[in-house]
């Protein structure tokens, strides 16, 4: 910064007033659902942990996919969790269906505000999951989904302890989470032809480092909180964001069933400018200032890191005139746009979620992320890993419908991260984010 543009950056609040206010929902064009998002959030916070207190750049994260959002970050929050019988995780029961424990039963450290009921508050593996209710449905199937696969294990291995269920079941689970992650999460945003598939044998014989940093970037990169809707639909029934917030009860009064279909069905927003709703803003203006605060290179300054091609005027970047017009008149530059910024600006790629420098910049910061971690490589990426053969074909069969249907009682939910009724251009982007109407031989 300084180098171009004006001699000062914009003033925060006006580029958030100008730029980010969501005045009308814009849905998301490629028909994200809602369970997708929380997806991503809760599945992205086991490595995106800013340690505020020290400095915006700082992190008290382990740097790549260890479950930790699961188990807990530490040994001490961990033991607070299990059960310590049979490898499995502390549950108990209500409305007829296993759920985590209440906070005052399991004193881990959780991040409630004051006044916030007993029957709200959950012992869960990330001090931040108790904030929404989405957060708390994946929390909840995951430890579920623990406790089923240490009762296989005991069923394969009785002779094995409690210890070894345990550290084998999360072996499987951190297996099942980077297979999801990749042939269902990574597939659905990059909206490929082709199917991706989760194959560590392919990198055998190469040479490649099985380890991973998570760096500040990416983390900026991954601020995607448009994706999140103003209300929430419960079959049937709106509830508010403000509402919705520390409601972890919602999930028992209506069931992981109807959780799980609703959210499948409820449209994400765009991932773009004007789309920022009212809860989220503060994270905001908060990414921007940490940007300025840690001399982030400007935005063209990672196109070109990354191979891709600066923009060289501002309506290239923003696809139209009346955004690009006032963007000059503040940055007066546009290799002086910063980061963030320029990301949400930036015009979508054609069948993704996002703009280009998203894709292509996220791309290998995921990809080396998730293939990195150890039990990719040659010495663990084997049978004996995960228990035996049927350790080992739980994680290599995994999928985000079975994870939900072996862990929900009766039949299975609706469980997708595209809403059903979605159709290709289904949302005029030109006018104002409406529907297009369905074709006639479609009425």
């Amino acid at each position: 910064m300084g180098v171009k543009g004006k001699k000062t950056l914009p003033d925060v609040d006006l580029l958030v007033k100008t730029f980010f206010v969501r005045k009308k929902f814009r849905p998301d064009p490629q028909g994200s659902s809602v369970l997708m998002t929380f997806f991503a959030q809760h599945f992205t916070h086991m490595f995106f942990k800013t340690s505020y207190k020290t400095n915006a750049g700082a992190t008290w994260s382990g740097h790549g996919v260890d479950v930790t959002s699961i188990y807990g970050s530490n040994v001490s929050d961990e033991n607070l969790l299990r059960s310590f019988k049979d490898g499995k995780l502390r549950m108990q029961v209500l409305n007829n269906e296993e759920f985590p424990l209440y906070a005052k039963d399991a004193r881990v450290y959780m991040m409630y505000p004051p006044g916030i009921p007993e029957s709200s508050q959950f012992a869960l593996g990330h001090p931040f999951f108790g904030l929404l209710p989405g957060l708390f449905l994946y929390q909840t199937i995951w430890m579920r989904e623990h406790n089923r696969v240490c009762d296989i294990l005991r069923g394969e291995h009785p002779d094995w302890d409690d210890e070894r269920l345990y550290q084998t079941g999360k072996l499987i689970i951190l297996g099942e989470t980077i297979k999801i992650v990749v042939e269902d999460y990574v597939q659905h945003l990059a909206s490929y032809y082709v199917n991706v598939a989760f194959k560590p044998e392919v990198l055998f014989g190469y040479p490649f480092q099985y380890s991973n940093k998570i760096v500040v970037e990416f983390n900026h990169l991954y601020h995607w909180h448009p994706l999140m809707p103003d209300s929430f639909n419960i079959s049937g029934q709106q509830v508010e964001m403000k509402d919705y917030m520390f409601r972890s009860d919602l999930v028992v009064k209506h069931g992981t069933s109807a959780i799980t279909d609703s959210l499948s069905r409820q449209r994400a927003g765009h991932m773009s400018h004007h789309n920022h709703g009212a809860v989220t803003l503060h994270v905001l203006r908060d990414t921007i200032l940490h940007g300025r605060e840690l001399r982030l290179q400007p935005f063209n300054n990672y196109r070109a890191r990354f191979n891709l091609q600066p923009y060289t005027t501002f309506q290239e970047l923003t696809g139209e005139t009346k955004m690009a017009a006032e963007l000059e008149r503040l940055y007066g530059d546009i290799d002086a746009v910063e980061m963030y910024v320029g990301m949400l600006l930036e015009k979508r790629r054609k069948r993704a979620l996002f703009g280009s420098t998203i894709v292509d910049m996220g791309a290998p910061f995921s990809v080396k992320g998730l293939l990195a971690n150890p039990i990719c490589s040659p010495i663990y990426w084997k049978p004996s890993t995960f228990g035996g053969d049927v350790g080992f074909d739980i994680v290599k069969t995994a999928t985000l419908e079975k994870l939900f249907c072996n862990n929900i009682p009766g039949d299975c939910p609706l469980v997708s991260f595209r809403v059903p009724e979605f159709v290709e251009g289904d949302v005029d982007e030109g006018n104002n984010f409406n529907f297009r109407p369905p074709p006639r031989d479609e009425l």
